[in-house]
């Protein structure tokens, strides 16, 4: 008597029954950077397509798109959380993301918190060219409460985005959303 194995298939799920309904930015970035090939990520984006995800995009990749932000970790603003917790507010959303400790007072699901999906149309005030009326205490400020209201994984992507660093953890290139939003048109922006 012999026994056949049966071969299961495993049957994987279509990209746009992944993720819920208005997904995060950094949840559409992990699952793009997760596929493997190129063709698949450009899938994910375009399943995904938003103007926030573009908004991302744009500052991160185009060369003309110059921040007005420093460059580097962002720092608290209140001497009494520097010495509650140690590192500067890039290090302690890095450390929740990751599942840790909440150093900024953000709930790791999100809820209360907002995404770059809501926030998005606010970029311009941390880009060259976009709201030249502020100083630079009040538009390190606003990117600083910004980021606390973030959810921390969200607000990690923003800091990565600020300084053109987004590469760097998501496996997702220039070219890649070039395919993905042909309707991008790159450069003369600042």
């Amino acid at each position: 008597m012999t026994t056949t194995k049966k071969k299961t298939s495993k049957t994987t799920q279509p990209i746009g029954a992944i993720l819920p309904p208005n997904p995060f930015v950094y949840e559409v970035l992990e699952l793009a950077s997760k596929q493997r090939s190129s063709a698949k990520k450009v899938e994910v984006l375009k399943t995904y397509e938003h103007i926030s995800l573009k908004s991302i995009f744009i500052w991160n990749f185009d060369e003309t798109v110059i921040s007005e932000l420093p460059e580097g970790d962002v720092p608290y603003g209140d001497a009494e959380d520097q010495s509650v917790y140690s590192g500067s507010l890039s290090e302690n959303l890095a450390r929740e993301a990751r599942g840790g400790e909440s150093a900024t007072g953000q709930d790791l699901d999100g809820r209360g918190k907002t995404s770059l999906r809501r926030e998005y149309r606010n970029l311009y005030h941390f880009v060259k060219g976009g709201n030249g009326g502020l100083n630079h205490i009040r538009r390190e400020m606003m990117f600083i409460n910004l980021l606390r209201g973030l959810h921390p994984k969200e607000a990690e992507v923003l800091i990565l985005t600020k300084d053109k660093r987004l590469s760097t953890k998501y496996k997702i290139t220039k070219d890649i959303v070039s395919q993905a939003y042909p309707d991008i048109q790159w450069g003369n922006r600042s």
